[in-house]
């Protein structure tokens, strides 16, 4: 093309940076598209370029957004965590990167606090926090051994997980059973009520949903959980804080089953008013499919597309494809959004949990355009939805046809976190959440919007570099 083919047909104008040039060409009628642009960081230009020039990185992200496009998940099990994770008494699993009592976070303390209690550890939370100070239990991150927790992610062995596999691939991928909102364990409470309701939950919902899943098993019908993901995104849910066309799916999906395999007909009952009361119970089934969607993503060497992201209400952490499981880390940010009751920002911990795989593997935060009536729980206008999503598309690498979203005329959700671009431009994946208080005991005080912060992607970015192969 030469200069003077510019003038053949009606120019379309690309402008980033200031936008009075975008709104001066718009008055004399050309179309204009904006794009959200920041120069990179200071002292990651030299890094940004080699892993640019890194000759495997094209072949290498197609090959992730293949797999992930492709990965597929089928709720299989309800088991036991000591069993389905081999999770010996006093280890736990917690949710985000890395981290040691001395930095935990108020709502990660107290949620050891009530696993130990849970598990009885210690006769009280004086005890139970003398204990864990004094590093007589252990921890580690959930997705350390596959799984997924949301808020504080919290898992002891006496704790009930679902437990999901890619048919194409046989992966597997846990996730524990979804307490309600409010004070519950997740959020870092574990008063008497907080315990008594993880009793019960052992006692009686585990079972009957194992013997459900069981039974739905046996005659060839595992419950498929992306589709419900699909359906749900269709319905009006994001499937990170808005999940109640997935909760409603799976008890229509799951109850025939439980009332074939002979659950008591009481314990039935109160099985079907929890799940029915608890508009996120779906959430712990769409992490473990979003797990599983992204970790077909990981270890390929020179990807630069993000297979993790999880917070520990202390640290943000990311895993990215080509540097396999290490971590990558920045200060985890405090969520803008609503508050419950009389809470404030000053009562709100940093942001928590597992939840963000739900936005890594695109949808959550990125998929807020299909559920324009979360701004209600988290703040914000219907048009911020639409903004959310169609920002994202310009930092991923691919688009999910099976997740499509109506209002976009059914354009795949953006998928495939790309941390060169994000770097490139600026611009930050958009992950909405709920608050847990700050103070150990609390529970939750809100829910917002929040997003990474940019040295998790300088770190992967300066880490992709070293490992790019020399170019002679």
């Amino acid at each position: 093309m030469n200069t003077l083919d510019l003038l053949d047909g009606t120019p379309s104008v690309v402008g980033t940076g200031v936008a009075l040039f975008s709104d001066a060409l718009r008055a004399q009628g050309v179309d204009v598209t904006d794009v959200d642009w920041t120069p990179p960081p200071a002292g990651t230009s030299a890094a940004l370029a080699r892993v640019l020039a890194d000759p495997r990185r094209v072949e290498a992200n197609r090959l992730a957004a293949e797999r992930m496009l492709a990965a597929g998940a089928e709720l299989v099990d309800v088991r036991l965590a000591s069993e389905a994770l081999d999770l010996q008494p006093g280890h736990f699993l917690h949710a985000g990167p890395p981290i040691t009592w001395e930095r935990a976070s108020g709502p990660l303390r107290g949620a050891l606090i009530g696993a130990v209690l849970f598990e009885g550890l210690a006769s009280g939370p004086e005890e139970a926090e003398r204990k864990l100070a004094a590093g007589t239990f252990t921890w580690e991150p959930c997705h350390h051994r596959g799984a997924v927790g949301p808020m504080a992610g919290v898992v002891s062995p006496s704790m009930w997980v679902f437990e999901l596999t890619d048919p194409s691939s046989g992966r597997t991928s846990w996730c524990s059973l979804n307490e309600g909102l409010g004070k519950v364990l997740r959020y870092g409470a574990y008063s008497e009520e907080v315990i008594t309701r993880l009793r019960w939950m052992s006692e009686v919902l585990g079972p009957a949903l194992q013997s459900g899943v069981r039974r739905a098993r046996d005659r060839g019908a595992e419950l498929d959980t992306l589709a419900i993901v699909a359906q749900m995104v269709q319905m009006g849910d994001e499937g990170h804080n808005r999940n109640r066309a997935g909760t409603l799916m799976f008890m229509r999906d799951l109850l025939p089953d439980i009332l074939e395999a002979g659950v008591d007909p009481l314990r039935l009952a109160e099985v079907v008013r929890f799940i029915g009361g608890n508009d996120h119970f779906a959430l712990n089934l769409v992490m473990p499919t979003c797990k599983l969607i992204t970790s077909a993503a990981a270890d390929i060497p020179g990807s630069t597309v993000v297979t993790v992201m999880a917070r520990n209400g202390t640290d943000f952490g990311i895993q990215v494809s080509g540097t396999g499981q290490q971590w990558f880390t920045g200060p985890a940010q405090t969520p803008n959004g609503m508050f419950l009751g009389d809470y404030g920002p000053d009562d709100a911990n940093p942001d928590i949990g597992d939840s963000a795989i739900t936005e890594t593997a695109g949808i959550g935060g990125f998929a807020m355009a299909a559920a324009p009536a979360i701004v209600r729980f988290i703040g914000g206008e219907v048009g911020d939805a639409l903004t959310a999503t169609r920002l994202m598309y310009q930092i991923t690498t691919a688009e999910n046809q099976r997740l499509g979203v109506p209002i976009l005329d059914f354009r795949g959700t953006p998928t495939g976190i790309d941390v060169t671009k994000v770097l490139g431009s600026g611009v930050l994946p958009q992950i909405n959440t709920g608050m847990a208080g700050r103070v150990a005991g609390v529970g939750q005080v809100g829910a917002g919007l929040v997003t990474p912060p940019m040295e998790c992607f300088e770190g992967a970015v300066q880490a992709l570099a070293a490992a790019a192969p020399t170019l002679g």
